[in-house]
């Protein structure tokens, strides 16, 4: 069954023009050439990353975070209560005005009590800031080394100045050890994302950013299995001339960095629109799309690997728009960056907890001091009294 099954799917004609096939990629006279068991490297070096990123986190993302003035949140806990806790973990973080009088009574708390508690409640969930630097700080150090490297690989290749050449020879395109590691690192790096995204902190895009793991790859590994390696590499170049922008802009908003998160930001914007919104879809879908059509036939693999590129361009303008609306709000009005992308309730986090100071403060002028969302009444006199 299962061998049915694979031959099925590796039959020829799904995957290369007519004529073609597997016994053109067979390595002879000392060329080299993509084999679709290459791939399985990927996973050790997945799992390598997974390593290296938990060092580099303590060893130096945490030393950064320090000399750039980002500390450790402290978050206070809030007092158990298992009505409470049940409701929060099983119907919802956010009761609604009439849940919050049913959970008054069930409780015997004020209604100022519970919504105090859920509120702190929802701040205790949230990552640190020192939690975001970290995982900034290691994705933009990869996507930093991944653009230079991928530069110094393709910077004396013919197809980086004339895309057309991409297509020069196809598919008896023979393999550069310097293509090969490219291709597994990144789908290395790629594949430990994906591994990581249950840890990681949840962003606004969170469903975006699963397709755009998948999706990517996904194109890595079938351009690689069919040797479109010279229109991978491309794809894989432009992917990481801006994002290691982006996220150098979150370290310095962590650490409070405002004027150079924003202009990071707007150079990011700027870079970003050009390579994903112009290079992208008019040069580089143009030249996986128009351009082999004219050399042969289409077949299913054709259809595939551009299908996956309108995927990812999909999400490049989905992306772009927020990025657009966040630059223009700044340069028209001078207000500050905030990331519409960025982690999940990371924007209701500052408006919660300033709201939570400012009904402590009431309640100290009224009550006396608050702890743990219940009033500490303060029974000794002043002498004045």
């Amino acid at each position: 069954m299962l061998s049915e099954l694979s031959e099925w799917f590796w039959q020829e004609r799904l995957w290369f023009p007519e004529g073609l096939g597997w016994a053109d990629l067979e390595d002879r006279d000392g060329r080299v050439y993509a084999k679709a068991r290459d791939l399985w490297v990927a996973l050790p070096i997945a799992l390598v990353f997974l390593i290296i990123r938990q060092i580099f986190e303590r060893t130096v993302a945490t030393p950064l975070a320090s000399l750039l003035g980002v500390k450790e949140t402290v978050r206070l806990k809030v007092p158990h209560n298992p009505t409470l806790e049940s409701y929060y973990c099983n119907i919802t973080k956010n009761p609604t005005q009439s849940s919050i009088a049913s959970l008054c009574k069930q409780t015997g708390h004020s209604e100022r009590q519970v919504q105090r508690w859920f509120r702190r409640r929802r701040n205790q969930d949230r990552p640190s800031l020192l939690k975001k630097f970290r995982e900034a700080s290691w994705r933009f150090t990869f996507y930093l080394l991944a653009f230079i490297a991928g530069l110094a690989a393709l910077i004396d290749k013919p197809w980086l100045y004339d895309l057309k050449e991409m297509w020069q020879g196809f598919p008896v395109l023979t393999l550069l050890p310097s293509q090969y590691w490219y291709y597994m690192i990144e789908l290395g790096f790629y594949g430990s994302l994906l591994f990581s995204v249950a840890s990681d902190v949840k962003r606004k895009d969170f469903k975006e950013q699963i397709v755009h793991h998948v999706a990517t790859i996904l194109l890595i590994s079938f351009s690689w299995c069919v040797n479109y390696i010279r229109a991978g590499t491309l794809i894989m170049l432009v992917h990481d001339s801006s994002d290691y922008l982006l996220e150098s802009a979150k370290m310095f908003n962590y650490a409070g960095w405002r004027n150079a998160c924003n202009y990071i930001f707007i150079v990011f914007a700027a870079i970003f629109i050009v390579t994903r919104l112009v290079i992208f879809p008019f040069w580089i879908i143009y030249c996986t799309w128009v351009y082999p059509v004219t050399i042969y036939e289409p077949f299913f693999g054709y259809y595939f690997f551009n299908g996956l590129l309108m995927i990812l361009q999909c999400l490049h303008i989905f992306w772009a728009v927020l990025i657009i609306r966040i630059a223009v709000r700044f340069l028209t009005n001078n207000e500050k960056v905030d990331d519409e992308r960025s982690d999940k309730d990371e924007t209701d986090e500052s408006e919660e907890e300033e709201e939570e100071k400012v009904e402590d403060k009431k309640d100290i002028k009224k009550n006396g001091p608050v702890l743990n969302g219940h009033t500490v009444h303060n029974n000794n006199h002043s002498k004045t009294e």
